[in-house]
């Protein structure tokens, strides 16, 4: 009896561990494939001590087909401890090519102090435990390129997204201050600076959900480290459609610049980041008009050419990217006044020689938001010779940044750290 249970644990933990290689094709199995690559480590443990049972009961067990059993459920275990090792044995393999990649296109200072890209001692931490401190949430007045701060509350996380009145007004903000001076954490040229970086981000969600709450944890971590964070809002569809999106991104910019001081922060070295939709929202806002003080944007599986997303949707997939492109955008390319919309919130058709040096960062197993759309926008941004680094991971789904510690989260975590570190070593 023994034997055949753990042949049906055995089949169960292969079948979890199958999506580190095959991508999750529906929703549901996403899930899985998420907990399966961003903590296969613990799989690996598993898998091991399974086989090792199964092994020790073959070789005691009396009975001929219950040994069989038992040492092809141990097979079996084996195989899947394999499987769960892809992830964390990939990321190690490819830290330091990813390491020299982000030096090349980011011109980060050698021998920086960054966090190393990878670690086996983190990857065994709790996910998401990190050093927190405190959040500050503000709310954007009308106006936002000039506003003022208008509240100061303090809290330990982040709120649901608002999104109220016809603008940017209202829209909450949480700010993770720099816990860190930066002259202790970046090599200076010349006179110590003491004003942080500002990493701004926008969540993802599909247009139509999430909010500036969303990993916080990785705000938290960016914060102890010297740089600090603006996790903001956007109004969401189907009650507000793009362009508001980016209207509210741009205030959101806009509004840490004119209270840079008071937040200890850089008006001139921000970095854009934005998540799935997110990522399409910042890569159009900072692509399709000039954003002061943005010196480097990083995409994360996110998708840049909405008419081609149009062209893949489909009511029966995974998100339903059907419903999600009419909310978003009220309609095909070719309904009347939507082609401004497709172009002006399309990165990848607005890419020219001038946009700010960007990260792309996508898992090759991602089947809510293909790689695809990620290699079409590197292979425009190389064609218009902007400085750029694209990590395709290739064990990795969609969010797996979820788990900070995890294959995909070290290396997406410790990459951003690097390009902001960056922005803070340029002396321009």
């Amino acid at each position: 009896m023994m034997s055949v249970i753990g042949f049906l644990l055995a089949l169960g933990l292969v079948a979890a561990a199958r999506f580190c290689v095959w991508p999750a094709r529906t929703y549901r199995a996403w899930w899985v494939a998420l907990v399966s690559t961003e903590l296969g480590h613990v799989g690996v443990v598993l898998a091991l001590a399974l086989a090792a049972c199964m092994t020790v009961l073959a070789a005691h067990t009396p009975e001929r087909w219950e040994m069989g059993l038992a040492a092809l459920a141990a097979a079996v275990a084996l195989v899947a401890a394999g499987l769960f090792a892809r992830p964390a044995w990939s990321a190690w393999r490819m830290s330091g090519r990813v390491a020299r990649d982000l030096e090349e296109a980011f011109a980060a200072v050698t021998g920086a102090p960054a966090e190393s890209l990878w670690s086996w001692r983190r990857l065994w931490r709790w996910p998401n435990r990190v050093e927190r401190g405190p959040v500050e949430t503000f709310a954007l007045e009308a106006g936002a390129a000039s506003a003022a701060v208008t509240a100061g509350a303090v809290n330990e996380g982040g709120a649901a997204n608002g999104a109220n009145g016809g603008n940017a007004a209202g829209l909450p903000v949480d700010f993770y201050r720099a816990r860190v001076a930066l002259g202790e954490v970046v090599p200076s040229r010349g006179a110590p600076q003491t004003a942080a970086v500002c990493v701004v981000v926008v969540h993802g969600g599909g247009w139509d959900s999430g909010d500036r709450g969303q990993l916080e944890a990785f705000n938290h971590w960016l914060a102890a480290r010297g740089v600090a964070v603006a996790a903001v809002s956007y109004r969401l569809a189907p009650t507000h459609r793009w362009p508001a999106q980016r209207d509210d991104v741009r205030a959101a910019v806009d509004w840490v610049r004119a209270n840079a001081a008071r937040l200890g922060v850089d008006a001139n070295r921000l970095v854009l980041l934005g998540r799935s939709a997110g990522a399409q929202i910042a890569t159009a806002t900072a692509y399709g008009q000039s954003l002061p003080g943005v010196r480097a944007v990083v995409a994360l599986y996110g998708c840049y050419d909405l008419e081609f997303v149009w062209s893949i949707r489909s009511a029966t997939d995974s998100l339903n990217s059907d419903k999600l492109m009419k909310q978003f955008l009220g309609g095909g390319p070719e309904a009347a006044g939507a082609a401004e919309s497709y172009l002006s919130g399309s990165a990848e058709k607005l890419v020219h020689a001038g946009v700010p040096p960007t990260l792309i960062l996508h898992g090759a197993l991602d089947q809510l938001v293909w790689c695809r759309h990620s290699e079409r926008l590197a292979a425009a941004l190389a064609r218009a010779g902007v400085r750029h680094a694209f990590v395709r991971l290739p064990w990795a789904t969609h969010a797996g940044d979820a788990n900070l510690h995890g294959p995909t989260g070290q290396l997406i975590a410790g990459a951003v750290l690097r390009v902001a570190l960056s922005c803070a070593a340029d002396g321009r």
